[in-house]
């Protein structure tokens, strides 16, 4: 069966997320020092993240939402400090642009124009990356997203809802990502093929079952790889 369309997972697929992660949560904590000192006071990073952990425990319906699990974390911090009406909005702003700055790792740029010229593209993520502000918009066909689709990897309906987008058959669609339960295990349950991105060497987790059909380094590798093996 031939490849006809591929999705990509973002985070630590394309680049790492966890610098842009922590990025944010000091640019968000830095306006709370200048502005709102006493809620930097009561709820330092750690603490905010130990409360985000908290809401997230509470709200399991929101697993697939971060930014409203975000949201509710910091209008819970300032309602404890006695403050009713959180600048959520600016919050949010000053949070998303920092985690959305990202430095794609040096082979994501190239292979994707290469995959892009021959294949249509989805990102498929349960996180809050933006393709516009992270740079790569141009490369893709769509974006689907866990909190507009209700549902976050490893569920499948999140996989079909972008192998909807494509107007293809789930097994003529190739999933790439890092996570081997969210991203390998998620898209074979919907019926994708799939690629496991393993760019530290790690072992594949015996647990959940048979390793992927095609293990990669880098997206370099899976850009030889599909011209080399794949029709589209």
């Amino acid at each position: 069966m031939p490849i006809r369309a591929v999705t990509l997972d973002l985070d630590d697929t394309l680049w790492p997320v966890l610098p842009a992660l922590e990025l944010a949560d000091r640019a968000v904590d830095d306006y709370l020092r200048e502005h709102w000192p006493e809620v930097a006071r009561a709820w330092p990073i750690p603490a905010m993240r130990e409360l985000r952990a908290q809401v997230a425990a509470e709200r399991p319906d929101l697993a697939h939402d971060f930014t409203t699990q975000r949201r509710l974390t910091q209008q819970q911090a300032f309602a404890a400090c006695g403050i009713a009406d959180a600048p959520l909005d600016t919050l949010w702003e000053i949070y998303f642009a920092a985690r959305n700055a990202v430095e794609p790792w040096p082979d994501s740029l190239p292979a994707l124009e290469r995959l892009a010229a021959r294949w249509p593209l989805a990102s498929l993520t349960n996180g809050n990356a933006d393709l516009a502000r992270t740079g790569v918009q141009a490369h893709f066909a769509h974006h689907v997203c866990s909190r507009d689709v209700g549902a976050a990897k490893p569920d499948p309906r999140i996989f079909l809802a972008a192998v909807a987008q494509f107007g293809v058959t789930p097994d003529e669609v190739l999933h790439v990502g890092d996570d081997p339960e969210l991203d390998v295990i998620g898209a074979r349950s919907a019926g994708l093929r799939a690629v496991w991105i393993n760019r530290h060497g790690e072992t594949w987790p015996a647990v959940l079952g048979p390793a992927p059909e095609l293990e990669l380094r880098d997206l370099g590798e899976l850009a030889d790889w599909l011209e080399s093996h794949a029709t589209a």
